[in-house]
């Protein structure tokens, strides 16, 4: 089972910038997707973007044109930037991975992202 330690969540005004990184140890998989959903209070845990091995992405609507997805394949982590963050913003923000060939997967712990003046 791959293993995934995420960080860089934190308090951050409106406007603001955060970056999110989840590294996965355990393997190095050829064929593969991962990426950010987040849950807010009272709310669906929702997906939030997804890069596959071979650099396909695909966001949510609401988060295109502010977030982006990137990968470090030589560290295997995975970064999310939010760019011009908004309060409904705020949630937990857990990594996904899944193993596209054995369909095995994992969760990371969560990161809390809170978006506030």
């Amino acid at each position: 089972q791959v293993q995934l330690v995420e960080s860089g969540g934190g308090l951050v005004q409106p406007g603001g910038s955060l970056r999110l990184s989840c590294a996965a140890s355990g393997s190095i998989f050829r064929f593969y997707a991962m990426g950010w959903y987040r849950q807010a209070p009272g709310k669906q845990r929702e997906l939030v973007a997804v890069v596959f091995s071979g650099g396909v992405t695909n966001y949510a609507d609401s988060m295109k044109g502010r977030f982006t997805i990137s990968r470090d394949d030589p560290t295997n982590t995975v970064y999310l930037q939010m760019n011009n963050l908004k309060p409904e913003d705020t949630a937990v923000y857990y990594c996904y991975f899944v193993d596209l060939a054995t369909r095995s997967d994992s969760w990371g712990q969560g990161t809390q992202v809170t978006v506030s003046s």
